[in-house]
């Protein structure tokens, strides 16, 4: 349901199914329909198993493939996204027909095989390792043992995979989450009949706000809930925004008197260069092996911290030593601390909460002799502060080309003040 809203929303099938990879073994492995849930039009995201199915032949006969929007691409600061967790895709039978279960091993290696970033890969075996962890604590096994069931097949795997892929791309500063309607009554897994919300399901929603509504279905699925708890930065109304997409991702149930649709706002901050709070982590280190701190770095971003970087400084008795500095939201502080306590050799931080402002920021994208390049626009107030072409753009078409990267950076940047400074409403929107 998450990834049918972000397609709903507009973002390109075709650039989902590069990014996973060999996990789509042929094109029409994953592919749209377009549905009705109690009279609201969807988008349904279907996953074609690990081994043909009852229904395989009749979904061949329904691939209607729906083609969203024109592509965009969002600002990095200053826009709010709105997820209305009312109701979460459940198919309690169609993972089975859809290929077994793995170890977290083996979705490890299915994770390898996409084409996602080293980022990507590593914040989708991070969402595998939690929801191992909340499985294996359940059923009393070790992490290493333990079978993912429903969330092991393929389907599930191409979701969680496919929304990691999604929301990088999408680049958003923040997702604000509706409370979160679990459903009631009970539902029937690989280990028998369990009240709704299931084990694992319950396990991975603490701390964020549920409740039951009169549906007698399960709504939120340990699937869901992971997603949900793992990328909302809060809980609750609508933030105020400019709104620019809304999509609408279908579940499996078609439920008469509620549309069992996943709704995705996606809009820039209502408010100019809105000031945020966040907390700042410091720690100092002098005894660690210096190959662990690029590991630190993308482990802390992984995990929630907006910025991480190092300071030389000199410590006590003159030693030289590194000053590790986290900005991260006030919510992550217990989080990133417990990750550099582990993964660090200091026995000691300190931590302060703080106002930060930011520009608004969007991207747009220019046309230069060789090829398109995004250029991202930082305003405040609506005035163009600055403007800077995205460098991994600048190298792809420069190594593409057989030309220098300065030559493309410059043709980018005499594109995009050819135009002016206002973008066109059809290349670009805020991030959700």
């Amino acid at each position: 349901m998450i990834l049918g809203a972000l397609l709903d929303a507009g973002l390109p099938l075709d650039d989902l199914r590069r990014a996973l990879g060999s996990l789509a073994i042929e094109r029409d492995t994953v592919f749209t329909e377009r549905v009705t849930r109690a009279g609201v039009g969807a988008t349904k995201f279907h996953v074609r198993g690990e081994r043909p199915s009852l229904d395989h032949a009749h979904n061949r006969g329904h691939d209607r493939e729906h083609h969203p929007p024109s592509s965009h691409r969002h600002a990095k600061e200053g826009s709010h996204g709105h997820a209305a967790g009312e109701s979460h895709r459940h198919a309690p039978d169609e993972s089975h027909q859809r290929g077994g279960h793995h170890t977290v091993a083996e979705i490890f290696c299915l994770i390898d095989a996409s084409a996602l970033s080293t980022r990507a890969k590593a914040r989708a075996k991070e969402l595998f390792g939690k929801l191992a962890e909340a499985e294996a604590a359940i059923h009393e096994t070790s992490v290493e043992k333990v079978h993912l069931h429903e969330v092991g097949a393929l389907d599930s795997v191409i979701d969680i995979v496919g929304t990691v892929y999604a929301l990088e791309t999408l680049d958003v500063d923040r997702i604000v989450a509706s409370p979160l309607n679990v459903g009631s009554g009970s539902v029937r897994s690989a280990h028998g009949l369990y009240p709704v919300p299931a084990p694992a399901t319950t396990r991975l929603l603490q701390g964020a706000p549920i409740y039951a509504g009169p549906q007698k279905a399960e709504l939120v699925t340990p699937t869901g809930a992971l997603l949900i708890t793992a990328y909302a930065d809060s809980f609750g109304a609508i933030p105020p925004m400019r709104l620019r997409r809304v999509g609408y991702g279908a579940g499996s149930r078609d439920i008469p008197d509620t549309p069992n649709v996943l709704r995705v706002l996606i809009g820039a901050s209502g408010t100019p260069s809105p000031s945020a709070r966040v907390v700042v982590i410091e720690a100092e280190i002098d005894d660690m092996n210096p190959q662990i701190f690029g590991i630190l770095i993308e482990r802390l971003l992984t995990e929630g911290a907006l910025d991480a970087f190092y300071t030389s400084i000199q410590m006590k008795k003159n030693r030289p030593g590194t000053l590790l500095s986290i900005i991260a939201p006030p919510a992550a502080r217990e989080r990133l601390t417990s990750t550099v306590f582990r993964e660090t050799t200091t026995i000691g931080v300190r931590y302060r909460e703080m106002e930060r402002e930011c520009l608004d920021r969007e991207t747009v994208t220019v046309d230069t002799p060789f090829g398109p390049v995004r250029v991202k626009i930082a305003r405040r107030n609506g005035e163009v502060m600055n403007a800077s072409p995205e460098f991994e753009d600048c190298v792809r078409i420069a190594v593409a080309a057989g030309r220098p990267v300065k030559d493309v950076h410059a043709a980018a940047m005499k594109a995009f003040l050819d135009r002016g400074l206002e973008p066109t409403a059809e290349s670009s929107t805020s991030k959700a």
